[in-house]
This record gives C-alpha cells, structure tokens and sequence, in this order.
C-alpha cells in the first residue's frame, strides 16, 4: 500500500515514515505544501497523512485543491492544532479523519490501515479469500490454516489483491501502488514478484485475467 506522507518537521517526519513502512506501507515524502499538492495531485496513494503547518502552501488549502481537483485518497490530518473548530474546518476541507499533537504512534498506525480499509470497502483487518486468511494489523497470512512467511513486498502485493479482490487489478495500478516512484517500477518486476508469490502460494490462488490483470481466486465482494 503506497502512503504519501505530508510532514516539514524533519524528526517528526522520520519517525512517522518509520513507524508506516513497518505496518506495511511504501511511503513517500513531502516537506512543504507545494509539493504535496503535486505529488497528490498526478499520483495515486492509498492514503495520505497531512500535516496542516506546510510552508509555502498550508495544508487546508492543499487538502482543498486536492477535492477540487478530484484526488479521492483518504486524507489523515495531522496538526498541532486542537480546537474542534479547527478539526471541523479540517473534515470540511476533505479530511477522513483527524489527529491531533502529539498522538501515540499506535493510533495513527490504526487510524491509517482502518481509512485503507474503509476506502476498499472493507470494514475488518482480517480479510479472507478462498483459502487464503490474511490479518492487516498483525501482517500475517495463512492458506488453508499454515502461515506463509513472506517478503514485505509480497505481503503488500497480497494484501492489496485482498482488498480489492472483487475485480481484476491491472499491473498498471499493482506496479503504481507497490512502488511508487521507485526505480524498480518496471512490469517485469511485477511480474517476477507475482511468479515468486505463486511458488509460495501454489496454483488457483493468484488467477491472470486476460486483458484485465491478477485477481485472487475465491475473492467476495
């Protein structure tokens, strides 16, 4: 799951880009409001954290032209502001939810993966798909009840076909999430990735659906 991280305070920054890659998520960085605002603006996230206190464009006003602009990821605010007029201005500008400084670590990891999961349309952290069961908070996965171990990205790579394992997801948007801006966002990456996954998966786990993309076999609504 790719996360774009909005933070100008270098330690804050660090310690929060730190704390999202270990719950699984490829994150991004920006440090002022005109960045941001470009970087959510031609890139797809699964979910951004923003602060409010950017320079050279605050952050209500990123988050403004973001909706304006069509840019639909969920949108953790994060501030050090904490009155609740100012966390109403935050939802109306287009927030999904708000956290205020300073917050436990703890809680912006589960207020992250629950606005991933409620994008997918998914309401638990425990999603299951044919045979596979895979736990979101605790990253773990299982096929027919034995644990898999595997590599963050193919942890990544599965959990994202989970949550949206309704639909075929084009490599396309498998490589956008992944990687990111990676050198590494290549198809052939991808696809080794896949390959390596289904060795550890076995067949009629990982289908190809011609001419649309992967998609897990057993996958619900």
């Amino acid at each position: 799951m790719r996360a774009l991280l909005v933070e100008d305070d270098p330690r804050i920054a660090r310690d929060v880009a730190a704390v999202l890659a270990g719950a699984g998520f490829r994150v991004e960085t920006a440090t002022d409001g005109e960045e941001a605002w470009f970087r959510g603006g031609t890139e797809s996230y699964d979910l951004i954290v923003l602060d409010l206190g950017l320079s050279r464009m605050d952050g209500l006003s990123v988050l403004r032209r973001w909706r304006t602009e069509g840019c639909d990821a969920p949108v953790l605010v994060l501030t050090a502001r904490g009155s609740w007029t100012e966390r109403v201005e935050g939802i109306e500008a287009g927030a999904d939810d708000y956290l205020p400084k300073p917050f436990h670590i703890e809680e912006l990891v589960a207020r992250a993966r629950a606005l991933v999961r409620r994008a997918a349309g998914r309401s638990t952290a425990v999603q299951a798909a044919g045979r596979l069961r895979l736990d979101l908070n605790r990253m773990t996965v299982s096929l027919d009840g034995q644990p898999l171990d595997l590599t963050p990205l193919e942890f990544r790579l599965l959990a994202y076909l989970a949550l949206h394992r309704d639909r075929p997801v084009p490599p396309t948007e498998l490589l956008e999430h992944l990687y990111g801006d990676d050198d590494s966002r290549e198809a052939n990456a991808l696809e080794a990735a896949v390959a390596r996954l289904r060795r550890k998966l076995g067949p009629g786990v990982i289908a190809t659906r011609r001419g649309f993309g992967y998609q897990l076999e057993g996958g619900t609504p």
